[in-house]
């Protein structure tokens, strides 16, 4: 078992990885003196999975617990989703002491922590990401959002949890799919802060894909400190700091969008989008095209796609202008200068990104 503090003075919280951690939430939720009543947001999925043991485990320790399922899709994370969950979470709100517990992937964890955030101007709510891309990013830094049509996470507010619990238990039981999704985001870290973590990936990316365990837990832990570390700079991405952990992601949220949200999941845009990052990083000279080539290499090994399907050009273009870091009509980019140094350029030339996105468009 692996604890990691994750220092944001008043709003500081533990982060603890390890096999089998759902077996101490009890007692540090009750260290916390946060409430007695589990309000728990999740998927049917993930409830049929392992909500009888986490129904049993806070039930031993003293707490109440009623379950909220939401579609297990990107579209549970919209306003009228929002709407309907505080209707029920009010209702059940009655002489209790209430907290949140976001029991699931990176939808579940946006959707109940920006419930959290605004119920009440503020509850107490608890990460427990049963993805691994929910444990080694969203679950961290207390981004919390829905989408609009227009694009992704455009309604949020910052908003810290009071634990993450990840338990590595529960990514036994993800399919291959979810399973390389995560290993996305696990890319992501290691490409914008740890050349150490990229070699570890290439070495031992078919046995993250075969669920080893200390594989799993080894990729968990480093990325987890690393966007710890991030967060802890730039909590709310106010100093510039904190948006290198967008990289990929402004080709990916276009993606995702462009798609309505339908051909890719989070995890595979993110993967295409730092596909047209780094062709970005080398066409502006960046990178050379054996570092090019090793990162292309690790993200077709990690099982995830390399071309774009499906989706115009054009309205991938139009859905990267809604991407947060623009201000005005000038954009800002995550690219890379070299495996674990990442760079925010300004005003990269719309040429060099529609050609680079072009590159990754399968030809019909």
């Amino acid at each position: 078992m692996h604890t990691l503090k994750v220092n944001l003075k008043k709003r500081s919280y533990d982060i603890i990885i390890g096999n089998s951690a759902i077996d101490i939430l009890g007692k540090n939720i009750t260290c916390l003196n946060i409430g007695l009543d589990a309000y728990i947001i999740t998927n049917p999925l993930v409830k049929n999975k392992f909500g009888g043991l986490l129904s049993k485990t806070l039930k031993a320790s003293g707490f109440s617990v009623r379950f909220k399922t939401v579609p297990d899709t990107e579209k549970s994370k919209s306003l009228e989703e929002v709407s309907r969950v505080i209707k029920d979470l009010a209702s059940y709100d009655i002489k209790r002491k209430i907290f949140i517990i976001a029991f699931g992937g990176g939808v579940i964890g946006d959707l109940a922590g920006f419930v959290a955030s605004i119920y009440k101007r503020g509850i107490p709510y608890i990460q427990i990401p049963t993805t691994l891309l929910a444990q080694v990013d969203s679950s961290i830094g207390g981004k919390t959002a829905v989408d609009l049509p227009e694009g992704k996470n455009l309604v949020g507010a910052f908003y810290q949890p009071r634990l993450v619990l990840s338990d590595i238990n529960f990514l036994k039981t993800l399919s291959q799919r979810q399973l390389c999704c995560g290993l996305s985001e696990v890319i992501k870290c290691a490409l914008i802060k740890d050349p150490q973590l990229f070699l570890y990936l290439e070495k031992n990316y078919k046995n993250i894909l075969l669920r080893k365990n200390s594989a799993l837990e080894h990729i968990v832990q480093r990325a987890s400190q690393i966007k710890s570390k991030i967060v802890q700079m730039d909590e709310r991405e106010e100093k510039g700091i904190r948006t290198i952990l967008n990289f990929g992601h402004t080709a990916g949220h276009a993606i995702e969008a462009a798609s309505n949200f339908k051909h890719y999941s989070h995890g595979e845009a993110v993967a295409l989008g730092m596909l047209v990052a780094i062709e970005i990083s080398r066409k502006m000279g960046f990178i050379s095209n054996r570092i090019f080539e090793r990162i292309s290499d690790l993200i077709l090994m990690a099982g995830l796609p390399t071309r774009i399907k499906k989706i115009n050009l054009n309205d991938i273009i139009n859905a990267h202008y809604h991407d947060k870091k623009f201000t005005g009509d000038k954009n800002r980019l995550v690219l890379i200068k070299g495996i674990g140094k990442a760079q925010i350029v300004k005003n990269v030339p719309i040429g060099i990104i529609k050609a680079a996105i072009k590159k990754r468009l399968l030809q019909n």
